[in-house]
């Protein structure tokens, strides 16, 4: 369960809220919309992980798509393969 609070609250307890914040993400809102997240450092490492880097394939020229449409995935990295079906309803 995530929690809510106001910027003016985490700033007159940062501690508390930052001690909450390893337990669960709290979401910090001003003027009554959330703004900012505040989360675990470990949390923060995970998500750094899983991100990745999208490029349109319109944007790729004949020579780049035909070496990605020949390539293949290297056996030792199969275990990837696994994170695009893990959690894939976390993300919405």
């Amino acid at each position: 369960m995530t929690s809510t609070v106001t910027a003016a609250a985490v700033s007159k307890n940062f501690g508390a809220y930052q001690d909450a914040a390893v337990r669960e993400p709290l979401i910090i809102t001003k003027n009554g919309r959330p703004r900012t997240v505040l989360i675990a450092y470990e949390d923060y490492l995970r998500l750094r992980r899983r991100e990745r880097q999208v490029e349109l394939t319109s944007a790729l020229d004949a020579d780049e798509l035909a070496a990605v449409e020949k390539s293949t995935m290297d056996p030792g990295l199969d275990h990837l393969n696994a994170e695009l079906t893990k959690d894939k309803n976390a993300a919405g």
